[in-house]
């Protein structure tokens, strides 16, 4: 019997500092799109995924966000917030700060990222235990900051190297995961290797990766974006906004329907 995956873990402990930098002030979480804050995008495939529980993770004028995103809050989640005090080192700290709050495999995601509702679906339908499964998108001419994109090297199905400098790469990591609990363990792995006790993310990958349990899932035509810079900003809104007219005109003209 497949084990239900009902936990998430966000991370949202950053500055948003790009942002910051062209004088947007908000917290990229309930940065305004399409009226509504990009977070609740997230929470929004979450709960239609079955996620019953999140841990947010939080840094950055950690109070602050936290009263912002309250409201926002569906009421079929439990929320934990988690406060991360090394913020400012690699978001690898802030997924260990969360490991006391889960207590199996869960989805983790980030809290400046946008995706079709149907990723974290197929990603739930598809991973499988004691692996990390990634979202991986293989549309690189579609990706709007290539350089900036975390990037994968697989073979078949298993991711063997990832990077943002890799030069010989044929996906893209989307920031979605479905992650096992001994992913930790790579995590802390990383960080105890590193002078600063330090680690990102990508190192705790990279370290499950080289035992051959990273498995790369392919979204195929779906739609994600991450917001970083005002222009991605305009741009997953564009999307968000073609889609939502495309939602539109599928959807039978009842009017119509009940005058024939």
């Amino acid at each position: 019997m497949r084990e239900t995956i009902s936990e998430a873990v966000i991370l949202m402990a950053g500055s948003g500092s790009r942002l910051r930098e062209h004088g947007e002030n908000r917290f990229k979480p309930t940065l305004s799109l399409l009226g509504r804050p990009l977070i609740s995008y997230t929470f929004d495939a979450l709960t239609n995924a079955g996620i019953k529980k999140v841990s947010a993770l939080l840094g950055f004028e950690a109070d602050a966000l936290q009263n912002a995103l309250q409201p926002i809050i569906p009421p079929q989640i439990e929320i934990a917030w988690v406060y991360n005090s090394e913020w400012q080192k690699q978001n690898g700290l802030s997924v260990l700060a969360a490991k006391p709050h889960v207590s199996g495999r869960f989805i983790l995601t980030m809290g400046d990222h946008l995706f079709d509702p149907s990723i974290v679906d197929l990603l739930v339908r598809e991973t499988q235990p004691r692996e990390l499964t990634v979202a991986i998108d293989r549309k690189l001419k579609s990706i709007f900051d290539l350089n900036d994109a975390m990037k994968l090297q697989l073979e078949s199905d298993r991711v063997v190297a990832i990077g943002k400098q890799l030069q010989t790469y044929n996906a893209i990591d989307t920031g979605l995961f479905v992650c096992p609990p001994q992913f930790f363990d790579y995590l802390e792995t990383a960080k105890y290797a590193s002078e600063r006790n330090d680690c990102s993310l990508a190192d705790g990958v990279r370290l499950m990766a080289e035992a051959g349990a990273v498995r790369g899932i392919d979204i195929g035509e779906r739609w994600w974006q991450d917001v970083d810079t005002p222009e991605m900003l305009a741009h997953a809104e564009e999307q968000l906004r073609t889609r939502r007219d495309q939602l539109a005109s599928a959807r039978p003209d009842r009017g119509n329907r009940a005058q024939n």
